[in-house]
């Protein structure tokens, strides 16, 4: 490489670990119904997707698309698996049940030849499944938290910073489909449940993970949109159209939430 291309590098990994530090921060301070929502946007994927955008041109961005896309049910089984380990298991042994579940079933999707209509009809009856059995987890209530680990932020960083790295060098070996299996790696709900569960117990991050099932739903549905209107529109504009979809889903939920805690006569400071 490059000195400019390394330098170039090194920018888009701290704009990505700086983006991710943040949403994350604001979701440890958070009831688990906020903290999973602000988690489950695509803080991480997103900047990936634009750097891949800078780098490739629409076809490649599309097929990548529909990659993280099939990989995000893959993060439905994660995100279950870990919900029911985390209530009985250590940090440890959890996140290896919600990666033995991930990688199985990324496994199983990868077998089949996706195209993008498949990819979503797949993607919205696999999160119609996976958030009713979850639900029942997803409780609301606020932990009181220890002080942080003074090498939690820089973990995260790091974390996301590679990812970052690794999908932008790699992507043109890799292919879009692989690239898109690599952006959709679960990087931020792993390094909120490597800090937190220690801190609040796996009851509570459980109940976060719980919640975030529905967030996932909006990203893929925000992710079969900005696949289907790259084509026309162009790779940077779908990813916007994409990230809007997200805060517009996210957002809804959190007013539907409201809404629904003022006709229960409840304050909407128990988010």
């Amino acid at each position: 490489m490059t000195e400019t291309t390394l330098l170039l590098l090194g920018l888009k990994m701290a704009i990505a670990a700086t983006i991710v530090v943040a949403a994350s921060v604001i979701a440890e301070r958070s009831r688990p119904f906020i903290a999973a929502m602000v988690a489950t946007l695509p803080v991480s994927a997103g900047p990936a997707f634009v750097f891949l955008a800078l780098d490739h041109d629409v076809d490649f961005v599309r097929l990548t698309m529909i990659g993280a896309m099939v990989t995000n049910i893959a993060t439905a089984a994660y995100s279950l698996a870990y919900v029911l380990a985390a209530r009985r298991m250590r940090t440890a042994q959890a996140l290896l049940a919600a990666f033995l579940a991930w990688g199985l079933c990324g496994i199983a999707l990868r077998q089949i030849d996706w195209n993008l209509p498949g990819a979503f009809i797949a993607s919205i009856a696999a999160f119609l499944v996976a958030i009713p059995l979850a639900r029942r987890f997803a409780s609301n209530e606020r932990a009181s938290a220890p002080p942080r680990a003074w090498y939690a932020i820089p973990l995260r960083a790091l974390a996301v910073a590679t990812l970052v790295g690794l999908v932008t060098t790699l992507s043109w070996t890799l292919g879009p489909y692989n690239s898109g299996m690599l952006v959709a790696f679960p990087i931020v709900l792993t390094s909120i449940i490597v800090i937190l569960q220690p801190r609040i117990g796996g009851r509570q991050t459980s109940a976060m993970i719980a919640n975030g099932l529905v967030g996932l739903l909006g990203l893929g549905v925000a992710l079969g949109v900005a696949a289907w209107q790259t084509p026309s529109i162009g790779s940077l504009p779908a990813l916007g159209l994409g990230l809007a979809i997200c805060l517009i889903w996210n957002g809804a939920i959190v007013a539907w939430r409201v809404v629904r805690l003022h006709s229960s006569s409840t304050s909407p400071r128990s988010l």
